[in-house]
């Protein structure tokens, strides 16, 4: 299981917000290419990155940013969200370096891009489920619509995404522990990969989550709780490996 860190980009600098709200941030660095560069050190094997701008204006805002940590850690697989609403979007993520391209209000507004995208990428299409009391949320969060995440994860599961990122945005950078059984239940409910994200604070979280890995939890997402020192991101790491590989494959 990955423990995948968050650069969440607002105005060029790397912020964490809660709940996805866009006044309520905390800004940790005015490099994120540099804050990339410390979480590669310390072992990451993936980066997740969401341009907030981008989420709010419906286009890639901060794509320059994302294009240098490409370029500079091109070893290092990336998955990047927010404000993608269309194939050419896509497309020059990828060629700039982008491993995964994450959909997320496009997807429930346009399904049919979904299946156009998995034909034209296969293997680098990632569905993001932002969900409140299991309902999806759409809009950089600011709407939230009547489509159950199951659901929507059963429709894309059948159109070839690559996995799911599931968020639950109430817990979103609020550190009150990850939302497992609500992460668990949508990786049960579908054969592809889940990645579980929003309120991951401690090792605890990491420990509940890696007991669904064989059932389809393949990484987590952590952001506040890594940027202010409540969990250790090399000790997270270590320990998700150490608790997979004792996992009885079932």
């Amino acid at each position: 299981m990955l423990i995948i860190p968050a650069i969440d980009i607002k105005d060029g600098k790397c912020v964490r917000l809660r709940q996805g709200d866009m006044d309520r941030e905390t800004i940790y660095s005015d490099d994120p290419a540099t804050m990339a560069e410390r979480w590669i050190e310390q072992g990451a094997r993936r980066i997740h990155i969401v341009d907030l701008d981008g989420a709010s204006q419906g286009k890639p805002v901060n794509a320059d940013i994302v294009h240098k940590i490409t370029q500079r850690h091109p070893e290092v697989p990336v998955q990047i969200g927010g404000g993608i609403r269309n194939e050419e979007t896509v497309a020059a993520y990828i060629q700039a370096g982008v491993k995964y391209a994450i959909i997320g209000t496009q997807a429930v507004r346009e399904p049919q891009m979904i299946d156009d995208l998995c034909s034209r990428f296969p293997g680098q299409v990632i569905v993001g489920l932002d969900a409140h009391d299991g309902k999806i949320a759409i809009e950089g969060w600011s709407e939230i619509s009547e489509h159950s995440a199951i659901d929507l994860a059963r429709n894309f599961e059948h159109a070839g995404v690559d996995s799911i990122v599931y968020t639950d945005i109430s817990r979103d950078g609020m550190l009150q522990g990850a939302n497992v059984s609500a992460t668990a239940a949508l990786a049960g409910a579908v054969s592809i990969p889940v990645i579980a994200s929003g309120g991951i604070a401690s090792l605890d979280d990491i420990r509940l989550l890696a007991e669904y890995s064989q059932s389809g939890i393949v990484g987590a997402i952590t952001g506040r709780a890594i940027y202010e020192g409540r969990l250790d991101f090399s000790a997270a790491q270590a320990l998700a490996d150490d608790l997979v590989a004792s996992c009885p494959i079932v």
